[in-house]
């Protein structure tokens, strides 16, 4: 993977495409979860946006993506209120780019999904840190206090 901010666009709510490239000179929080409306990735979601002025304030903007369509996250956003934009990866460009899709076991069958993982690049647009393999639990307040340091 590349240090850098990748200069993938993709489709999003809010009704612009979203380039991470193009945000150089803000820290980016991009967050990649498995699927809109299911139990961790709306408890990730919702603790991202019980925290997304503190994340604003650290100067950071944050961003959900997901294999969902625009459609599925235009819902799942209103539904739970997020502050923050959510990326529609259907083919899956900025998953390969960041290396997120694996062979995960889901009752007992083999299927391929996004990894849940978190990267954090600074205001030059490099990457700062990652997580992969993320449990949700006291996942985005670790993330914060890491955006806060840089």
């Amino acid at each position: 993977m590349s240090l850098s901010a990748p200069d993938i666009s993709l489709p999003a709510t809010g009704g612009a495409p979203v380039s991470l490239a193009a945000l150089a000179g803000q820290k980016i929080v991009v967050y990649f979860y498995p699927k809109d409306n299911t139990p961790g990735c709306t408890t990730e979601g919702i603790d991202f946006a019980r925290q997304h002025a503190e994340f604003a304030a650290a100067g950071a903007v944050v961003f959900g993506v997901s294999r969902d369509s625009v459609k599925s996250h235009d819902g799942f956003k209103c539904k739970f209120e997020f502050p923050f934009e959510l990326l529609s990866d259907a083919d899956e460009k900025l998953c390969e780019a960041f290396g997120v899709i694996k062979m995960k076991n889901m009752y007992g069958k083999q299927v391929r999904g996004i990894e849940r993982s978190t990267f954090v690049f600074d205001a030059a647009g490099q990457l700062a840190r990652e997580w992969r393999g993320v449990k949700v639990d006291g996942h985005v307040q670790e993330v914060l206090e890491f955006v806060r340091s840089l």
